[in-house]
């Protein structure tokens, strides 16, 4: 369901994502023109760093605080996230360069964009930055009613 919060939250995460894509980027780009690294290596490298840009904008910005260990949440996000959407970009990348010959700059771009919605966000979302369960916390209505419930219960 859409709320404010939902929108809000998607907004920032997407501008974090944004800029940890233009760090990233531009990495790649210098590794490329700059060093000579083939640019499917240079995804790679650039892809690691442009991630604790992206982590930490989501950590501490985008997505509301958890009680989870951080270094639990960099072993979810550096395993899961950062590894699938390397993989992914640098394949993609890959793909339409060599395929359809276009410069691996613009292949680059548009497979961001599909990845960054499609993978990073969701799972990052769902997952690395979910927020606790408040279904039994007492925290929502239904919660609060169950509470409710079980205290009468336990007072009889």
């Amino acid at each position: 369901m859409l709320t404010k919060d939902s929108v809000k939250v998607f907004g920032k995460s997407q501008v974090s994502a944004f800029l940890g894509g233009i760090f990233d980027w531009s990495v790649m780009v210098a590794c490329v023109e700059w060093f000579g690294i083939f640019y499917v290596f240079a995804i790679w490298i650039s892809g690691f760093l442009g991630a604790l840009v992206n982590f930490s904008l989501n950590k501490y910005w985008a997505f509301e605080p958890t009680s989870e260990n951080i270094y639990q949440q960099l072993l979810k996000f550096f395993s899961v996230v950062v590894l699938g959407s390397v993989l992914l970009k640098s394949g993609g990348t890959y793909l339409m360069t060599e395929t359809l010959h276009l410069d691996y700059r613009i292949s680059r771009i548009l497979v961001d964009l599909v990845v960054s919605l499609g993978y990073n966000y969701t799972i990052q979302r769902l997952w690395i930055f979910k927020k606790e369960d408040t279904q039994n916390s007492g925290n929502n209505s239904r919660g609060k009613l169950r509470n409710l419930i079980k205290n009468y219960k336990s007072a009889s």
